[in-house]
Order: C-alpha cells, then sequence, then structure tokens
C-alpha cells in the first residue's frame, strides 16, 4: 500500500508540467522583454544614428552645396584664367616674333656696328691727323693773336701819338730863296702860338723831345755850303745863322729847321718849354706833306715848302755794334 502510493504519487508528479510551463512562460517572456528592450535600444540607437545621419547629411548637402559654389567660382577663375591664358599666350607670341624682329635688328645693328666700328678707327686716324693739324693751326693761331695784340697796342699807340704841326713855307710865312732867316710874322707865330701848342701838348702826353723838320720843293739850290765848317757854330749860338750858306735842298732844310730851333730857345730862356729837347732835322726835297716820297720834279711847289714839328718821348738808346 505504501508501495503504491509512493507509485503514484511518483507518477503524479511525473505527469504534472505546470512548473516547467510556468519556467518556461518565464523564460520566454524574459526572453521577449529582453528582445523588446533590444528593439528598442535598437529603435534608440538607429533613431540617434539617424538623426545624426541627417546632421550630417545636412551638412553635408550644406558642403557640397558649398562645394559646387567652390566649383562653379573655380570654374569661373579657371575660364577667366583661361582667358588671361589665351590672352599671355597671344601676348606671348606677339613678344615672341617682337623679339624675333628684334634679334634680326640686332643682327644688322651688330653688323652696322662692325662697320662704324671700321668707320670710327678711320675717323679717330683722321681725327689724330686732324689734331696734328689743329695743334699746328693752334700755334699759328697764338702767334697770330700775338701779332693782333701786337698790332693792337701798335694802333692804339698811333690813334694816341701825339699831333704833327704844320708850318705851310707860304704866304706870310714863306722864307726867303735860300736863306733861313725867319719872316716877322713866322717869328711871332712860333714865340706866341706855337709855344703854347707845344707846351698844350707836352703837358698832355708826357713828351719830351720836340723835332721840327724842314722840307722844300724841288727846285735847284745852287751855291756852296759852309755847313760842314758854320752848322756846329750855329747851333751853340756864336754865330748867327744868316752866316749858313747851303748847297742843296737838304743843307736849305736843315737851316730852317735850325732856325725854328733857335727861336724856340730864346722863348725856353725865357722860362717857358721846360725840359724839352729841340731837335733840327732836314726833309730836302723828299717828302710830300702826306709822308709818301715826292716825285722826281724841279718846279715851285709850295705846299712842299713846309715846317714839321713833331712830338716824341725820351727814349732809352739801344747801341748796335
Amino acid at each position: 500500500m505504501g508501495k503504491r502510493s509512493r507509485l503514484s504519487n511518483q507518477a503524479e508528479e511525473e505527469y504534472n508540467i505546470w512548473p516547467s510551463f510556468t519556467d518556461l512562460m518565464s523564460n520566454a517572456f524574459m526572453i521577449i522583454t529582453l528582445f523588446l528592450f533590444l528593439a528598442l535600444f535598437k529603435s534608440l540607437f538607429l533613431k540617434l544614428t539617424a538623426d545624426e545621419t541627417e546632421l550630417d547629411l545636412s551638412q553635408s548637402q550644406a558642403l557640397v552645396r558649398q562645394l559646387r559654389l567652390r566649383i562653379s567660382s573655380l570654374e569661373q577663375q579657371v575660364g577667366d584664367k583661361t582667358s588671361q591664358v589665351k590672352e599671355l599666350k597671344s601676348e606671348y607670341d606677339s613678344l615672341e616674333t617682337k623679339f624675333a624682329n628684334i634679334q634680326n635688328e640686332l643682327e644688322t645693328t651688330e653688323s652696322e656696328l662692325t662697320k662704324s666700328k671700321g668707320e670710327v678707327n678711320s675717323l679717330e686716324d683722321r681725327l689724330a691727323q686732324n689734331k696734328s693739324q689743329f695743334d699746328s693751326l693752334e700755334d699759328k693761331l697764338q702767334k697770330s693773336n700775338l701779332q693782333v695784340s701786337d698790332l693792337k697796342t701798335e694802333v692804339k699807340r698811333l690813334k694816341s701819338a701825339p699831333p704833327v704841326v704844320v708850318i705851310q713855307g707860304s704866304g706870310e710865312f714863306q722864307f726867303q730863296s735860300g736863306s733861313a732867316t725867319l719872316p716877322p710874322k713866322l717869328a711871332r707865330y712860333i714865340a706866341n702860338d706855337l709855344v703854347d701848342r707845344i707846351e698844350e701838348v707836352t703837358q698832355e702826353r708826357g713828351v719830351y723831345v720836340v723835332e721840327v723838320i724842314g722840307n722844300t720843293d724841288g727846285q735847284i739850290t745852287r751855291g756852296t755850303s759852309n755847313l760842314d765848317q758854320q752848322l756846329i757854330s750855329v747851333a751853340r749860338g756864336t754865330v748867327p745863322i744868316d752866316n749858313l750858306k747851303p748847297g742843296s735842298n737838304a743843307d736849305l732844310g736843315l737851316m730852317r729847321a735850325l732856325a725854328v730851333v733857335k727861336e724856340l730857345q730864346k722863348v725856353q730862356e725865357k722860362g717857358r718849354l721846360k725840359d724839352i729837347q729841340f731837335r733840327a732835322y732836314s726833309g730836302a726835297q723828299l717828302y710830300l706833306p702826306s709822308g709818301k716820297f715826292a716825285p722826281n720834279s724841279q718846279q715851285a711847289s709850295p705846299e712842299r715848302r713846309r715846317i714839321e714839328i713833331r712830338f716824341s718821348p725820351l727814349g732809352q738808346a739801344e747801341n748796335i755794334q
């Protein structure tokens, strides 16, 4: 009995599945719950991922738009650069053509330069020759300038030369034929007007020598001269001038010049014409009033009969031996 009871309990226990079912359902619920949690997590994860993806996609789209704009700008810049490149290429081609032309011109210029160098060398040779000639001409020019300077000095000297006082031996101042005696009016002219003129000129120009030159015409003077014997005595004043006898026109011109000098020396003895030397010379019939040689004429010529008063400074004598 007791054995049957144990077997009955054992059989009941073997046929009782509810605890197992309960465990199974509990496990299934837990598994389903786990799957739900997994599904929820997955859904949340996917949603989060989708949001992030959507955000990334939005950003990517914005970036794509920016990139497209950038690409468009770059394409435009590339187009501009392409145009610039084309222009630069065109300019380069033009410059290349110009360079070729310039190179040709340079070659031509070099050829001309070589030719010009030859011409320059030739010109330098000619220049050296011309310089030598120029130096020679410069020396001649310097000499010419010195001559011109001397001539200017001489012209200046001549322009500033003192005057020549000419007393015509005609009219009231005419000497007697063959005589050196002063006519009265000529003596008065010498003592007054001529003395004043001599003092004026000598004071203005610092002249200390007055030359008196007697000139005659070409008429023949006949007679025997005694000037070799009497001239010094007359000049010293120990013999009167009337004692002189001319033998030629040269004698007569000297006698008349000496007569004028003696008259001036008389005035000098009275205190005038101080420090002035008087010298008598003869021009005979040799010179015309113009200074040229007179013709060989023996005719009477009053304009050739004259006394010239010349003024000159007292220079230093140069003795030549």
